[in-house]
């Protein structure tokens, strides 16, 4: 076996939390490479798994240790000797200064999309680059510059030698605008209440169920901002006439008129479709002479009608967010 699927059988021995603290020190390439083999992964013999072993004691017998991501390590036993504000105030103390944010970003972007993002740059800049990235990874940004640059680059990588603080500043910098420019502000921010409702709302099975009352014992405030998120009041304009007619039974007639005051007049048909043309005519006319709302007057309105939802949803009696849903 080579060495990576060696490491790959040496993983599936480890119990679950062993291995994943193993996997969160690998870089992007070498998790990649690792994923791969241990996907391809047959049936294991004795002779796999013995030689999988003995690949480790050979590599636990060595006098020295690669010296990679001291500081997480380092972080993590103060945490438990000092509990997290005393390590956190300590690091900040210790800690060597720690890459930029759109560097470590960029080691973890497909290399087709750095090369969008270094284009038109000056070789000395991309070759600076491509020495902070994995060596696959800088290998293909190469191979997909133009083939004029790349000449220059590799002659600058072979001449470059230590890179100063202000270079490496300037490359960040560099990043954060191409970034922005291509994918928007928000690809510098990472996750959020918003995208893990909406990752809940699309997982199958019962992982709300699950999920959410967990994160509620940890941090009551992050699990009901995520249950926010995950129920909107726009998702209700998805609701079918059946289910729509549900919900408006146990709606009430004031809060229907604020919520619906918000909104514009397309957006107010899946509600009006659920209702007698008398009924529907009703609430229009009540919008007209409802006179001008406070924002906030029509939010906690719409808040209303969606707890409704969620408690009718909870019950079974109809679906929200999900396309194969059927009204109960």
């Amino acid at each position: 076996m080579s060495r990576t699927q060696r490491a790959a059988v040496f993983l599936t021995l480890l119990a679950e939390e062993e291995a994943t603290s193993l996997l969160s020190r690998l870089g992007p390439g070498e998790l990649e490479r690792l994923g791969v083999a241990m996907c391809a992964l047959g049936e294991i013999n004795q002779t796999g798994i013995a030689e999988a072993i003995g690949d480790f004691v050979t590599e636990a017998d060595r006098e020295i240790l690669p010296a990679r991501d001291r500081s997480q390590e380092v972080r993590s036993l103060l945490t438990q000797a000092l509990g997290e504000t005393k390590a956190e105030s300590m690091m900040q103390r210790i800690e060597p200064e720690s890459r930029p944010r759109s560097i470590e970003m960029a080691r973890w972007l497909a290399p087709n999309v750095l090369v969008k993002l270094v284009d038109g740059e000056h070789p000395q800049v991309i070759a600076a680059l491509l020495l902070m990235l994995e060596a696959d990874s800088a290998a293909e940004v190469l191979s997909g510059i133009p083939e004029m640059a790349q000449s220059a680059v590799v002659e600058r990588i072979a001449r470059i030698g230590p890179i100063s603080t202000q270079a490496v500043d300037m490359i960040d910098n560099l990043l954060s605008q191409r970034i922005g420019a291509n994918f928007g502000a928000s690809a510098l921010m990472l996750g959020g209440p918003r995208e893990a409702a909406d990752l809940i709302n699309r997982a199958a099975g019962e992982v709300r169920t699950n999920v959410l009352p967990v994160i509620a014992q940890i941090d009551p405030s992050l699990a009901e901002a995520i249950e926010e998120q995950m129920f909107t009041f726009e998702m209700l304009l998805d609701l079918d006439a059946q289910a729509m007619g549900r919900l408006l039974r146990d709606v009430d007639n004031e809060a229907l008129v604020d919520a619906l005051k918000g909104l514009k007049d397309d957006e107010r048909t899946p509600f009006f479709a659920a209702m007698s043309s008398r009924a529907a005519d009703g609430i229009r006319d009540e919008i007209e002479l409802r006179g001008k709302l406070a924002k906030s007057d029509v939010e906690a309105a719409q808040r209303n009608i969606v707890e409704t939802a969620r408690n009718l949803a909870d019950q079974g009696e109809i679906s929200i967010g999900a396309d194969d849903g059927e009204f109960v």
